[in-house]
């Protein structure tokens, strides 16, 4: 049997876009959406590498700003509370109709992660706490410190934040290298509206919502401000706890760390 070119090319053609349909089809099937949280004095900002880094592989990726910080700083007043943090999250969630969320969350990012998860749990389909605040029903971000640090930072907001912010620490309490990273990181961060710590998360559930968890503790140096949530981490039954030989703020300068981890995320 004899076949013409146009023939012969059609039938190729037909065998790319066939290929190609495949290829979309499983690169589609491979992606995942993310929520992540950032921690106190931040912004979404923080994310800028990690974003990028889950992205390039095929992700969706949302990062979103609480209330008071980053390029809200204006915002900020004495009203603002963890429920409004919490909010902030969830209508991000809610107005892009997100649905099988990544939902990550650093440091004081905890508090809001946790209540969001409680509110909409059918959403979420995997939680991620990196180094982070661990709430249960009726608990302020103060309450699960160490004791004595509550008082301290009560009395510095009154001191140098006018009663209103958690002034930022100064470049000491941020483990990560000094170097460019460090100055665009430091340069970044905002007083932190202290009725977000003083306020309780408000939860149906206990923290988890009974989802899929993993825990990464932060251990190059663990900061004894995460330690009490390191501890509950620890004992919560079916969760996955890690640790990993990083610095508190290890997405500004090993972005790839923070990406693989949450890549390998299920």
């Amino acid at each position: 049997m004899t076949v013409n070119r146009r023939t012969a090319l059609a039938g190729v053609s037909a065998l790319g876009a066939a290929a190609l349909a495949t290829g979309a089809a499983q690169a589609q099937g491979a992606s995942k959406t993310y929520v992540l949280v950032h921690g106190a004095y931040g912004g979404g900002w923080i994310w800028r590498d990690v974003a990028a880094g889950l992205r390039g592989r095929g992700h969706r990726v949302f990062t979103p700003t609480q209330t008071g910080l980053g390029e809200r700083s204006h915002l900020l007043s004495r009203q603002i509370t963890v429920e409004t943090h919490i909010e902030d999250v969830a209508s991000v969630i809610a107005t892009e109709d997100l649905r099988d969320v990544i939902l990550v969350g650093h440091s004081y990012g905890g508090m809001a992660v946790t209540g969001v998860a409680d509110r909409m749990t059918d959403r979420i389909r995997h939680i991620v706490y990196l180094d982070a605040l661990i709430p249960e029903n009726g608990d302020t971000a103060f309450t699960i410190l160490p004791a004595g640090m509550a008082d301290a930072r009560r009395k510095t907001a009154l001191e140098q934040g006018a009663g209103v912010a958690l002034p930022v620490p100064g470049p000491e309490a941020f483990p990560i290298p000094a170097g460019p990273a460090k100055d665009w990181f430091m340069q970044r961060l905002r007083p932190h509206p202290i009725g977000t710590y003083e306020s309780p998360v408000r939860l149906t559930k206990p923290a988890g919502a009974g989802l899929p968890v993993l825990y990464v503790a932060y251990t190059a140096p663990a900061l004894a401000s995460i330690e009490p949530s390191r501890q509950r981490a620890k004992a919560k039954s079916g969760w996955e706890y890690r640790e990993l030989a990083v610095p508190h703020d290890v997405e500004v300068p090993n972005p790839e760390k923070v990406v693989e981890v949450l890549a390998g995320v299920e």
